[in-house]
């Protein structure tokens, strides 16, 4: 994918995503700040630890629904469902990881300070 497709692809699913990603209900916030739950490079939560049942499930649903967001994307962009998954995550990690919360940048767990996250070099 090129830097302005890799882009368009961004754009797109920033407009088209707003409502999965309102589903991080209350569970998935308080995992998120317990240090459970990050944002991952690939567009997906995904578990820094063990997680209860009850976080698992919330995890999978919100997943499942960012899955076919994205592949409602790729199917109009001409674009495969990886690469418009990893576009957001580069807009998920920029953007919505708090200071204390676990993401995965691609080289493991780590937590994010104070400064921005250093992105994988897919992000551009």
């Amino acid at each position: 994918m090129t830097r302005f497709s890799f882009g368009l692809a961004v754009a797109a699913v920033a407009l088209a995503a707003g409502a999965a990603w309102a589903q991080d209900d209350g569970a998935i916030a308080a995992a998120k700040s317990a240090g459970i739950v990050g944002e991952q490079a690939d567009g997906y939560l995904g578990f820094a630890k063990a997680a209860p049942a009850d976080v698992k499930a919330a995890v999978d649903a919100v997943n499942i629904k960012r899955r076919q967001i994205y592949t409602d994307i790729a199917g109009r962009q001409g674009a495969t469902v990886q690469e418009v998954a990893a576009a957001r995550g580069c807009d998920q990690l920029a953007k919505r990881v708090a200071a204390g919360q676990p993401y995965n940048a691609g080289a493991g767990w780590q937590v994010k300070g104070a400064g921005p996250i250093a992105l994988p070099a897919v992000c551009g």
